[in-house]
């Protein structure tokens, strides 16, 4: 059985899709504060390595950006911001559609709950400090049937 990576269309599927989201976030005017104070020039390319390595695909985010605490450091310390989280959501839905990837009902399904999953517990978990955080994080993995211990 193919991972999830791959059913999304490997490392090129994975930057399309992150480009097509980014896109969507930065033209959401709540989503885009999230991005007001700036970000980092290959955001489009990290954020692709970082979900192909969370979907089954190569460690290329581990070797070469970073952990999940440094990730989860970049997404705390900000207060609750439910709504942007849902908004943040409804564009990785669009994304989705926009690249071709809502097509297969269950890949759609599969890839809406990972991330829907990374943007409400993980990313959202330390509201008050990025300090919060535990070094030594592991990028979570998720398959077809969602979070693999």
């Amino acid at each position: 059985m193919q991972t999830v990576f791959e059913a999304a269309g490997g490392n090129e599927g994975l930057w399309r899709l992150a480009y097509a989201w980014h896109k969507r976030v930065m033209a959401d005017d709540v989503v885009a504060h999230a991005f007001s104070h700036g970000f980092h020039p290959q955001h489009v390319e990290r954020l692709a390595a970082y979900w192909a390595e969370a979907l089954g695909g190569p460690t290329t985010y581990s070797d070469s950006y970073g952990d999940e605490t440094t990730v989860v450091k970049m997404h705390s310390g900000n207060g609750e911001h439910d709504e942007m989280n849902r908004r943040a959501i409804a564009c990785f839905d669009r994304a989705l559609a926009d690249v071709g990837l809502a097509n297969d009902d269950s890949l759609r399904q599969v890839l809406h709950d990972y991330f829907a999953w990374a943007t409400t517990t993980t990313m959202s978990r330390y509201h008050q400090s990025a300090d919060d955080v535990p070094d030594g994080l592991s990028i979570p993995h998720w398959s077809w049937d969602g979070l693999q211990e």
